[in-house]
């Protein structure tokens, strides 16, 4: 089974369960996702996590860069594809 690079993902296809793993292997807690994006409120990733809200492709950008800086391909890939 060959590994899709991480530039192959479409985060509009991130499930709530790998969003959360991303953030927690990326080291951060819901509420450090507040102070580290700008209009993302803890309620936001509560809400995406349980799979009670979308965000917008911008906001779901901006999470997902900020995770993508904290982990390498292979973490990235893992949690999205098996998850």
């Amino acid at each position: 089974m060959e590994e899709r690079a991480v530039d192959d993902v479409d985060i509009r296809d991130i499930s709530p369960a790998a969003w959360r793993l991303l953030r927690v292997a990326a080291g951060f807690g819901q509420r450090d996702v507040e102070s580290e994006v700008d209009d993302i409120m803890q309620a936001h990733v509560s809400m995406l996590e349980s799979d009670t809200r979308i965000l917008s492709e911008d906001r779901l950008e901006d999470l997902y860069a900020l995770y993508e800086a904290e982990l390498n391909e292979t973490q990235i890939c893992a949690l999205v594809e098996h998850f």
